[in-house]
């Protein structure tokens, strides 16, 4: 009976993250190469996105504090959370890395630390459903092995 329950709070969660659009299709692909010989890999996909995410954040923000910023690095470090956010589906994400890489290209810094502060909001939004999601997954697995 509490699998059932827990089951039906990842449907809701999940539901809702994609009516905000947080998730797109990308993370339905995500999900169907998750298979009995692979249970925990679309926990292990969601937590090398985070990893990734937090390094790449950091080293925005250490170039943002520079007197005379890099855009190119910029850019890079943009693009390089542009395309993980894209492969886990995380849309809002996606979104905000194409406006900052608008402000990396007109060399807008002041553009670019808002646009920073946006994607920081939108990754930590995202990040804190994912850990919800993994927490009510490893309950439900927990309690009858199987997987979301």
């Amino acid at each position: 009976m509490a699998s059932v329950a827990l089951r039906e709070q990842l449907n809701q969660l999940l539901t809702s993250m994609f009516a905000e659009g947080l998730l797109d299709q990308q993370f339905q692909q995500l999900q169907m190469l998750q298979d009995s010989g692979s249970p925990g890999f679309v926990a292990e996909v969601i937590t090398l996105f985070c990893e990734d995410s937090e390094r790449i954040l950091t080293e925005l923000t250490k170039v943002l504090e520079q007197t005379i910023v890099d855009y190119q690095k910029l850019d890079a470090y943009v693009h390089q959370l542009k395309g993980s956010s894209s492969s886990v589906g995380a849309q809002n994400v996606k979104l905000a890395c194409v406006q900052f890489r608008q402000f990396c290209e007109e060399t807008n810094k002041e553009g670019c630390i808002q646009a920073l502060n946006v994607v920081k909001h939108e990754y930590y939004h995202l990040r804190n459903k994912f850990e919800k999601m993994l927490q009510l997954s490893h309950l439900d697995k927990s309690s009858s092995h199987t997987c979301f």
